[in-house]
Order: C-alpha cells, then structure tokens, then sequence
C-alpha cells in the first residue's frame, strides 16, 4: 500500500462552495476512485489550504491515475472544483495538486 498525501490552495471566496458539493461528492466519481484503488481519501483544510491523504492499494499506479483522468464524470467534477483551487509554488511540471514526502507513519 501506498500513503500519499498533497497539498493545493483554495480560493477564500470558494471555500464555502467548495465544502458544499463535497459533502456529497457524485457517486460516479467516488466510484472511479474506488476502481482506481484509492482508499482511505480524505481532504483537510486550514485556512486556504486543502490537504488530500488517500492509500493506494493497486499495483501500477499511472495507469489507475490515467483511468481516473480518462472518466468524463470525474473530468466534468474537475471543471467545477479546478476553478475553485490555486496551485502552491512547490507544484511540480504536470502537477496540480502537489505531493508530499512522507517523513513518518506509525502503524
């Protein structure tokens, strides 16, 4: 299994939007996730920041992320929810949300 944790802004005028539709995010969408072996996804926010932990649990983890991108329900959650979010300065060439290195885990 696989920890992954990332980081991306959130627009201050957005916030509240945003916390709205994802209180009941599309079932599609989560379900997408699901076959793509993401697990355990939870996203955080402090203050203008959104947090994402999930565990990936499938052996060949491009693939699953290109499964993911190539869902047109989760391509249409994207064109809501992208508009909403800012990039950090960290983020690398072709990322949008921003991973992190793990530096501890306690069973």
């Amino acid at each position: 299994m696989k920890r992954i944790g990332q980081v991306i802004g959130i627009k201050p005028e957005e916030i509240a939007e945003y916390e709205r539709i994802h209180e009941n995010i599309w079932p599609t969408v989560a379900a997408t996730l699901k076959r793509a072996n993401i697990q355990n996804y939870s996203i955080f926010r402090y203050e203008n920041l959104l947090f994402a932990y999930m565990e990936y649990t499938g052996t060949d983890y491009e693939a699953d992320m290109a499964l993911i991108a190539a869902d047109p329900e989760t391509q249409n959650w994207w064109k809501i929810t992208a508009p909403m979010q800012v990039q950090v300065s960290e983020a690398r060439d072709g990322e949008w949300w921003h991973t992190l290195h793990q530096n501890f885990h306690l069973d």
